[in-house]
């Protein structure tokens, strides 16, 4: 079946879509973040007509502190976010590209003199590689060498999601990350689905669900996933809405960290500021938002990442004195129904309390 689904998708890549237009559902048509960076919305404004066309992605998904990083994108299509990353990275850093579509690598391939020129680099800081996501060291990719995998609506498309996440995990640096956007359900699929070719390659057929996710990546050694965002999918096509049923899908971004095993505690975490477009606010994922000089707290396990990640030198991280979080009474007796002396104020005229000289009932 492996093979099957690959062949399929390679075929529906390389020969049935010739643009975006051509898609039945917005699952790899994810409108742009509206909050893209001032640096990401510059670099893409760089990139070829070409290289845009025969983008099929999920929005853009590229996470900050970027600069001088080595990146890996699976399933890198005709390049766009390579080339994107090319320009963030800085001349220094070093992006390769992973895609099982001959014709797609040819779109890239023939793009990166054009881009090496436009960004002022004396040579190329890119390179693709045919292969698959599942199989990274059989297409000569070298494990712990990588500090950022990136991902764009391709996870999906593989048969063998828990061979393409243990793979990404080999080759991360410690302290890597794995940063990538997919095509989630809430529900796990029907085999009617499964085999449904124009299926797999709109993104649908493949999707897992939601929860099988975070059991993988843990299973691999990651740390629990950090969702980033997320947004259902809308299914144009009134033939596969049929055969889909009840199922919901979702567009959703996650951050994976392979963080050295260690007994982290409940810390104050504090963001120092520094990483270029989120000097002053830095959103870490759903959760989190750290203001410059503000202390947030956080798990033991996000402690962790902000220790052992290329984000360390941003942070300021101390252990929590205290095991819970310290609550102010008074924040709470303003907001309860008062004890036994204290009625809220609206009903002090109404009650005596048993402090006014009269026995407690």
């Amino acid at each position: 079946m492996s093979d099957g689904i690959h062949d399929s998708v390679k075929d529906y890549y390389g020969k049935v879509l010739q643009k975006s237009g051509d898609l039945k559902t917005t699952a790899c048509t994810t409108s742009e973040n509206e909050s893209m960076s001032k640096s990401v919305k510059h670099a893409l404004s760089l990139l070829s007509d070409e290289v845009h066309e025969k983008y099929y992605g999920c929005g853009i998904v590229l996470p900050p502190a970027l600069e001088n990083c080595t990146v890996l994108d699976l399933g890198c299509g005709a390049g766009r976010d390579c080339f994107c990353l090319s320009k963030l990275i800085g001349e220094n850093g070093h992006v390769t590209g992973l895609d099982m579509t001959q014709e797609q690598l040819d779109v890239a391939n023939r793009n990166i003199s054009f881009h090496t020129e436009k960004f002022g680099y004396s040579k190329p800081n890119i390179d693709f590689k045919k292969g698959y996501i599942e199989k990274l060291t059989e297409a000569g990719i070298k494990a712990s060498t990588f500090d950022v995998i990136v991902s764009n609506c391709v996870v999906n498309l593989s048969p063998d999601k828990e061979a393409v996440l243990s793979e990404a995990y080999k080759v991360l640096k410690e302290g890597g990350e794995f940063y990538f956007s997919d095509v989630y359900a809430d529900r796990r699929l029907s085999e009617e689905i499964l085999k449904n070719e124009v299926l797999w390659g709109e993104c649908i057929a493949g999707a897992l669900y939601w929860e099988d996710l975070i059991n993988l990546a843990i299973k691999v050694g990651f740390t629990s996933p950090l969702l980033v965002s997320a947004s259902y999918i809308d299914i144009k096509n009134k033939e596969l809405k049929k055969i889909l049923g009840c199922a919901q899908f979702i567009s959703a971004t996650y951050r994976l960290f392979k963080i050295p095993k260690g007994d982290f505690r409940n810390s104050i975490a504090v963001y120092k500021g520094g990483i270029e477009d989120f000097e002053s606010n830095l959103k870490f994922d759903y959760n989190h938002s750290f203001q410059k000089g503000i202390p947030v707290p956080v798990t033991g396990e996000l402690s962790g990442v902000l220790k052992g990640s290329r984000y360390s030198k941003f942070f300021t991280v101390e252990e929590q004195k205290h095991s819970s979080e310290i609550i102010n009474p008074f924040h709470v007796a303003g907001k309860s129904s008062g004890g036994c002396c204290g009625k809220p104020k609206q009903e002090e005229k109404k009650t005596k309390s048993c402090c006014s000289g009269e026995k407690c009932n």
